[in-house]
């Protein structure tokens, strides 16, 4: 009481204080955004050529597309919508430079197209042709409701939606119809894309391959790298990224966890006494005999009350199972992550394979049932009239199924052919089709409905007759329990204060306490799966943000623990430093430099004595083309074909740097192509290749072209 009386005395002083606080806290915000003029940044999630991007807009989209895609994550929604709307605005840009525009009738006449709209039945006339005015009346109906009835509204709305989608759609291709028209390939274009398929030589070669020289006489600085890198920076050019180590700790249970469900199980499999009252006891797995009420009490894994074959069992135990007389139980055991205790119910005799028959009439409501088909009550009396005529004749039968049914047995005779009881389930056979055949004698006829109608099912043959087992399973998951997740938590904690001890190496703290550091490089601003944790958009958010560097630690909640991660590298957006490169250029200036002691090697003239000096043989190639240009026993090698192709029948080249090594070329035969009166077909299918590739293209200029500024990342 004499704390609260003072809090009153000083009220309007702590009121004060609060208030500072909030506005300090506000003010603080104000500044990490840019200042009060920032405040743009703050509506806008990007921008495209100063045309920024609505941030509540594209929240509202990304959270739309989420609800229609239940299996994307925030990232690829955010994506996705990032995408359509940098494609939207460049494309806005265009259409208004060029003075693009769709009316209404264009609009209208691209809706009546649609198979969308022109095969929805609740446009369609009796006969099933789509009738524009049922549409007209539909649209009209859900506007002028819209007002006073919510479903109509949110009608209304969807089909507005439509529209625009619509108009988007037709102003786009429009848009990219016209760039189409000024594509195309000329008769000359046409002429040369005939002769690279069709004119062909033969050649005879030498190959000196880049391996007979060893890699290891053969040194690449690091100067000449930066060259090479310096002189091809377009192909080297790399985005901002981030590399990391990090050691998983799983929140997995423990021995004593798994002996814990052991003994629960255990426990369960005898009768026991009711603490609650000492008079009962209660009846245990073993001798219950109710086993799927037993297990839906008491079991994650759920009775199935189907016959099993051996075969069909968990490897590791049938042999127990098998052996087990009818009542008695094996177990508890470990599988996977749960401990099971198998109990066998029944043994039988039954045959793997089952040749049937069947006549069905489908009722309304029976899956796959057509149009016209007949109620449950009419369908089972014509059925009940057919059984007596069909039950002991079975020409009789054969010409009923081959009259009635509608199913892939219709023409013979009512036949399904052979079913396999180990392969079929209830997802793939109907299990009251399926309990008949199995479980009754070669010969047996007798109605069943099932799922598909009523039938009249005959056994024409039955094979393969083993023994069968139907078994319950009584199985409790294995989890970690408090104490093991605190023991993780722990452990974690410990590992990350030794991490980062000054003087200390991730690397080696994680092998000390036998850890595996996992490396992961190149982890890129807009990712968010980790190779081995999943998805963790937070810890590349960290890797990204201003105050993160190269050497932090850091540890992050997984699903099932905890990973402790470190930023072992940082590259700016950017060419490739040497030592990103690499991997890339060195094989690339090693072979440059092994043509060039090839060349210094060999200064034969003639490919006989080529193939001498260099202790090979002379191999022919023939029927090359330029559009195919792989050399028999060589591979692809399309500079050294080009070369070829340069050459006369009978002429020989000088030493060719390949892909795989040096080549000597001799050409024995030129093949011409016959000429043809046009090329007006070779020039259409180029113009065709060309054109498919237009939209893509064009896009990727303006997107080239264009001045975005991307703020994703701040967000998300």
């Amino acid at each position: 009481m004499a704390i609260l009386g003072k809090i009153r005395s000083k009220g309007i002083f702590l009121i004060l204080i609060i208030g500072l606080a909030l506005l300090a806290f506000v003010f603080t915000g104000i500044l990490d955004q840019g200042g009060m003029g920032a405040g743009n940044n703050l509506s806008s999630i990007g921008s495209v050529n100063g045309e920024k991007i609505d941030l509540d807009d594209f929240r509202t989209q990304v959270e739309n597309l989420r609800r229609g895609r239940q299996n994307s994550s925030t990232t690829q929604a955010v994506n996705s919508v990032w995408d359509r709307e940098v494609r939207k605005t460049l494309l806005e840009e265009q259409y208004e430079a060029l003075g693009i525009s769709i009316e209404k009738d264009q609009i209208w006449s691209a809706i009546v197209s649609n198979p969308q709209i022109t095969s929805n039945p609740q446009w369609l006339n009796e006969d099933g042709v789509f009738e524009e005015l049922k549409l007209k009346e539909y649209i009209a109906r859900i506007q002028a409701t819209s007002g006073t009835d919510p479903l109509a509204a949110q009608q209304y709305q969807a089909w507005i939606n439509f529209e625009q989608s619509t108009a988007e759609v037709a102003r786009e291709q429009l848009y990219f119809n016209l760039i189409k028209a000024g594509v195309g390939a000329t008769l000359s274009e046409g002429e040369f894309a005939y002769r690279m398929e069709n004119d062909k030589l033969d050649m005879q070669y030498v190959q000196v391959p880049f391996t007979s020289i060893a890699d290891s006489t053969v040194t690449v600085t690091k100067s000449e790298i930066q060259a090479y890198v310096d002189g091809h920076e377009s192909a080297f050019k790399v985005e901002e990224s981030r590399d990391i180590q990090y050691v998983l700790f799983d929140e997995n249970p423990s021995k004593a966890d798994e002996d814990a469900v052991k003994a629960k199980v255990s426990e369960m499999i005898e009768n026991r006494l009711d603490t609650r009252v000492s008079a009962d006891s209660i009846v245990g797995f073993r001798n219950t005999t109710n086993n799927e009420e037993f297990l839906a009490e008491n079991s994650d894994i759920q009775f199935n009350d189907k016959f099993l074959f051996k075969t069909q069992m968990i490897t590791e135990v049938a042999d127990d199972v098998t052996k087990l007389a009818v009542g008695d139980v094996f177990g508890p055991y470990v599988f996977e992550n749960s401990v099971i205790a198998t109990k066998m119910v029944a043994k039988q005799q039954i045959a793997d394979s089952v040749q049937s028959s069947h006549i069905i009439v489908p009722f309304i409501g029976a899956q796959r049932a057509p149009a016209n088909a007949l109620t449950k009550e009419l369908a089972r009396q014509k059925i009940d009239s057919i059984f007596p005529l069909v039950r002991r004749n079975k020409a009789k039968f054969t010409e009923v199924a081959d009259s009635i049914n509608a199913d892939g047995s219709k023409g013979k005779g009512g036949d399904i052919s052979w079913t396999t009881y180990s392969t079929i389930n209830d997802n793939t056979f109907d299990r009251d089709f399926s309990d008949f055949i199995f479980f009754n004698d070669k010969g047996d006829i007798k109605v069943v409905e099932t799922k598909f109608g009523i039938h009249i099912i005959r056994i024409d043959d039955q094979k393969a007759f083993k023994e069968a087992y139907k078994i319950a399973n009584l199985g409790l998951a294995v989890e970690a329990s408090e104490e093991t997740v605190s023991n993780v938590f722990n452990t974690t904690t410990k590992f990350e204060i030794a991490a980062k001890k000054e003087g200390a190496s991730f690397l080696e703290t994680a092998k000390e306490n036998n850890y595996t550091a996992r490396p992961v490089n190149k982890i890129s601003e807009f990712d968010e799966n980790i190779p081995g944790i999943g998805n963790q958009r937070g810890l590349v958010q960290w890797l990204f943000e201003e105050d993160t560097e190269v050497g932090d630690i850091r540890r992050f909640d997984l699903t099932n623990g905890y990973a402790v991660a470190q930023v072992t590298g940082a590259t700016s957006e950017g060419v490739s430093s040497v030592e990103d490169a690499s991997a890339k250029v060195l094989p690339i200036l090693r072979k440059q430099k092994k043509a060039e002691l090839i060349r210094a090697k060999y200064a034969q003239t003639d490919i006989s004595e080529l193939a001498k000096a260099a202790s090979t043989s002379v191999r022919t190639a023939n029927a090359i083309s330029m559009q195919s240009p792989t050399i028999s026993g060589a591979g692809a090698e399309p500079k050294v074909v080009g070369y070829a192709f340069g050459l006369g029948e009978g002429e020989s080249s000088s030493l060719i740097e390949g892909e795989k090594g040096m080549y000597m070329v001799k050409v024995t035969k030129v093949t011409e192509a016959p000429k043809l009166d046009n090329y007006s077909a070779n020039a259409n299918r180029l113009t065709t290749q060309q054109r498919n590739v237009v939209n893509l293209q064009v896009f990727n200029a303006l997107k080239d072209a264009a001045e975005i500024e991307d703020n994703r990342a701040t967000f998300y």
